[in-house]
């Protein structure tokens, strides 16, 4: 390799240049991590684009069978279908229902487990209480117990509750299974934040919620939108629950796609199936999308202690 202007100035002075030499860009090593980089993605966009290229087809197109091909005429007619009159067993009225109703889980189960969570972190990473030990390790526990060894028993409560097959019973389930993994992050993101604060504020008389709202809810946005994602993905994505412990006037959204895609009435229209797939995954993306960065950050700060 032919020495630079400046690298052969500098041995002409007697000088020898410090440090590595530059790696050069088609070295093997790059090559391996960028081939590998370009097959995942591959990978996972390929399905994505036939996604989306086959729910912008008419039906005739769609059963020539090039399934990569773009669309000869593009038509918004099968999404418009999958949202308003699209048939799930009796009902022909497509996502709509279902995204209304997952938006009447989501939004609430997520705010209540995520300020139930924050508070029980807080707690754990700075009040030391008696039992706080034990607490945390029933919630840890908590959070590796399938869910399926809990449906039964949680059927039998809600009934008993008399709110078996309402909303009300599938928010609170989410918030309950919500509650041990979201405290675990919320508690080892408090303890990484300097323990000085804390107890400056104690010296200066703050006490329990004074010090959260004050001191620990403005330093604390990365891990609230860690929190929101995990929460937002998924219940928004839940089938096991929706189908369990709702009634189909309550259906979430992905219950309403399975009973789309696998209705056995009519032609299977596979255009309209999967504009109903990308509208059910839309709102998880798209929350994602703009707050990805604060999530990167808040699973890095939250990883710090344990």
């Amino acid at each position: 390799m032919k020495d630079g202007p400046a690298l052969a100035a500098a041995r002409k002075a007697g000088v020898e240049p410090a440090g590595r030499r530059p790696r050069r860009m088609l070295s093997g090593r790059n090559i391996m991590i960028y081939g590998t980089l370009f097959v995942a993605a591959v990978y996972y966009l390929l399905p994505l684009y036939v996604m989306i290229v086959t729910s912008i087809k008419g039906m005739p197109e769609i059963r020539l069978g090039n399934i990569f091909s773009p669309p000869m005429e593009i038509t918004l007619e099968p999404w418009a279908k999958a949202w308003a009159s699209a048939c799930t067993g009796l009902n022909c009225d497509g996502l709509s229902r279902g995204f209304w109703n997952s938006v009447r889980i989501t939004v609430p189960s997520t705010l209540i487990s995520i300020l139930i969570a924050s508070i029980n972190g807080y707690a754990l990473a700075n009040w030391k209480f008696k039992g706080a030990d034990v607490f945390f390790t029933i919630l840890i526990v908590g959070a590796f117990i399938p869910y399926q060894v809990m449906l039964y028993p949680i059927v039998i409560v809600l009934r008993e509750m008399g709110i078996y097959g309402t909303l009300t019973g599938l928010v609170i389930v989410h918030t309950i299974f919500g509650m041990p993994i979201l405290t675990l992050l919320f508690r080892n993101y408090f303890a990484s934040l300097p323990s000085e604060l804390f107890k400056a504020a104690r010296i200066d008389g703050a006490g329990f919620w004074q010090i959260y709202f004050r001191i620990m809810l403005p330093m604390s946005l990365p891990i609230f939108v860690v929190a929101m994602i995990l929460q937002v993905t998924g219940i928004w994505n839940d089938f096991l629950f929706g189908v369990v412990f709702t009634r189909p006037e309550y259906y979430p959204m992905t219950v309403q796609l399975n009973n789309i895609v696998n209705s056995v009435q009519g032609v299977k229209e596979y255009n309209v199936n999967m504009a109903a797939t990308l509208l059910t995954g839309a709102v998880p993306l798209i929350v994602y999308f703009v707050s990805g960065r604060l999530f990167v950050r808040g699973i890095a700060a939250g990883a710090v202690k344990g």
